[in-house]
């Protein structure tokens, strides 16, 4: 099977681990993994702050860099919904709905690819530790992946599983809600770095960068003995 991967730009400026595991996750179940260089930003911070016109020309980049694939894989539940999005921006539009439309359909977040569309929920991965695990807001509300993490991690070897208090509450990240609203965005992601302590994890898990790197940070500035791994990671330890 041919999976082109949609990295993202977090992962592709911040957490490169994530996007090779990834890649060697997919390449173990059998995949056949390519990564088109002209990808850029979807043009999600731009569209979420109102700026539909001005990010169009990203979205018609990412529609072209993608046409050629068979399925495309994103690392994150975000960045992957923000394709679903893209024929309600374009609709109208005889040239770029259909090419829009094509795009959304061929695209699965990584988990929800592994499950719903490999079939596979034991992927033979290993890691001793006791972990909780953090939903993100688009990935669940929005794209609706909710039990495809659960299943492969419930298939952790060594791994016990805590449920997260106020799993259902945003982490206070919310891409330029975290920039413009500073002092509230702070103040949530307190609440979601004490949810973690009450479980007493050693692993915070995850399947969105943006919210990993917010509420790692914060673990990380108050000294926090909690490792923060994506998904893609754990499932990656062998």
């Amino acid at each position: 099977m041919k999976v082109t991967l949609f990295a993202t730009c977090l992962v592709d400026m911040f957490q490169g681990d994530v996007g090779k595991a990834a890649v060697e996750v997919l390449e173990r179940l059998g995949c056949d993994i390519d990564f088109p260089e002209s990808q850029i930003c979807c043009g999600q911070p731009a569209y979420n702050s109102g700026y539909v016109e001005e990010s169009k020309n990203a979205m018609k980049k990412m529609i072209t860099a993608f046409e050629h694939a068979e399925y495309v894989v994103s690392p994150s539940g975000s960045c992957a919904y923000m394709f679903k999005e893209y024929p309600e921006v374009f609709k109208d539009d005889p040239v770029w709905e259909p090419k829009a439309k094509a795009l959304a359909d061929k695209t699965y977040e990584f988990t929800e690819f592994i499950v719903n569309v490999l079939k596979v929920e034991d992927v033979g991965a290993h890691l001793e530790g006791k972990a909780t695990y953090h939903t993100s807001c688009h990935m669940t509300r929005l794209l609706g992946v909710k039990e495809a993490p659960m299943k492969l991690l419930r298939h952790v070897k060594g791994l016990q599983y805590i449920e997260l208090p106020g799993k259902d509450r945003c982490c206070g990240f919310g891409g330029t809600f975290s920039v413009k609203m500073g002092n509230i965005s702070g103040q949530m992601v307190d609440e979601k770095v004490l949810n973690v302590e009450e479980t007493e994890a050693d692993i915070l898990i995850g399947a969105d960068a943006g919210c990993l790197i917010n509420i790692g940070g914060r673990i990380e500035r108050q000294g926090k003995p909690i490792k923060v791994m994506h998904i893609a990671e754990v499932l990656n330890c062998r």
